[in-house]
């Protein structure tokens, strides 16, 4: 698609209605809307390729609070940012006056004076709902312990460039039942993939959200089945899912997870069972040898660096819809 038209089927997304939205859910949105947003992620992923500038947020910043440590989050929305035209501003939260007791609402209420959307990668869902609550500009959820809803914008992006489709595609994620799949998994649903997630027991997703996949999978045409067996997942799967089995907070557990999750490795072996065209993907960071052997993760199958790529296509997507 020529530059030209790229910008002309950008203007004809209905996008605007999202201005002034918050992101803290993948299912904020529902699966035509998801879908616009990946329409604009590929055509700003090809602008860039192309060279052509888009920049329809001069003038604007996003005030970017971390109090998780990260390398493709902060990295892609601070790049992202000034690739849309705009200014990307790193804010510690040990530093913030957050740090010494200010009020959430104090903080969303001053920032939203001065800011013109807020990302925050923290560790608890409903700090993040607080902050969204008291500020008047929109917030995006860069990460919490219940949900990845960026981190998922990404993946089913990769997808569906790969497969050329989403709907009907069969997604297996094997692993723990954490964020990552949290957000995977509903926004999957949305768009009528047929989504298998194998997790241990005593480490499954929460289960009010696996009832709104399973909602969501029916409206939309798609499937959801939970399963403790790896192979029954994997089982003929389109595309094979899994994250590190100790994620950040949860480090004091990490010698009773690898006994648990022993089973669950991402291995030769267990991708046999998937279809033999398989993506291969992770979230990043990986830990070769444990979640995932060295041979699936640096195959040929595996696309996890079109997948961090991704992170930057589809959060400037985020950023130009609702700022």
């Amino acid at each position: 698609m020529q530059p030209v038209k790229i910008l002309e089927h950008f203007q004809n997304l209905p996008l605007q209605k999202h201005k002034g939205k918050d992101f803290l859910r993948v299912d904020e949105f529902n699966g035509e809307e998801l879908m616009e947003l990946l329409h604009l992620s590929a055509h700003v992923k090809q602008l860039q390729k192309l060279g052509q500038p888009f920049q329809p947020l001069q003038g604007k910043t996003l005030g970017m609070i971390f109090d998780k440590a990260s390398t493709r989050t902060r990295v892609s929305f601070e790049v992202g940012m000034h690739q849309l035209g705009g200014l990307g501003m790193f804010m510690s939260g040990k530093e913030l006056q957050l740090g010494r007791g200010e009020p959430i609402s104090d903080t969303a209420k001053v920032l939203s004076r001065y800011v013109d959307a807020i990302m925050i990668r923290t560790f608890s869902h409903s700090y993040v709902e607080e902050l969204a609550e008291h500020a008047s500009i929109p917030i995006i959820n860069g990460l919490t312990d219940l949900y990845h809803p960026c981190q998922a914008l990404a993946d089913l992006l990769t997808i569906w460039e790969h497969k050329g489709k989403l709907k009907g595609v069969k997604l297996a994620y094997v692993g723990d039942g954490n964020n990552v799949a949290n957000s995977l998994v509903l926004g999957a649903a949305l768009l009528g993939l047929d989504v298998r997630v194998a997790t241990p027991v005593g480490y499954e997703m929460d289960a009010a959200i696996v009832a709104k996949a399973t909602e969501y999978a029916k409206q939309s045409g798609g499937k959801m089945m939970v399963t403790t067996d790896p192979i029954e997942a994997v089982m003929g799967a389109d595309a094979v899912y899994t994250d590190v089995w100790t994620s950040m907070g949860f480090e004091e557990e990490n010698e009773v997870r690898l006994k648990a999750f022993a089973d669950y490795q991402v291995n030769e072996k267990l991708v046999a069972a998937a279809d033999r065209d398989y993506l291969f993907l992770h979230c990043l960071p990986a830990h070769r040898g444990e979640e995932v052997t060295t041979g699936v993760i640096d195959g040929s199958r595996s696309v996890i660096f079109d997948q961090a790529e991704n992170r930057l296509h589809a959060q400037k997507a985020i950023l130009a819809a609702l700022v």
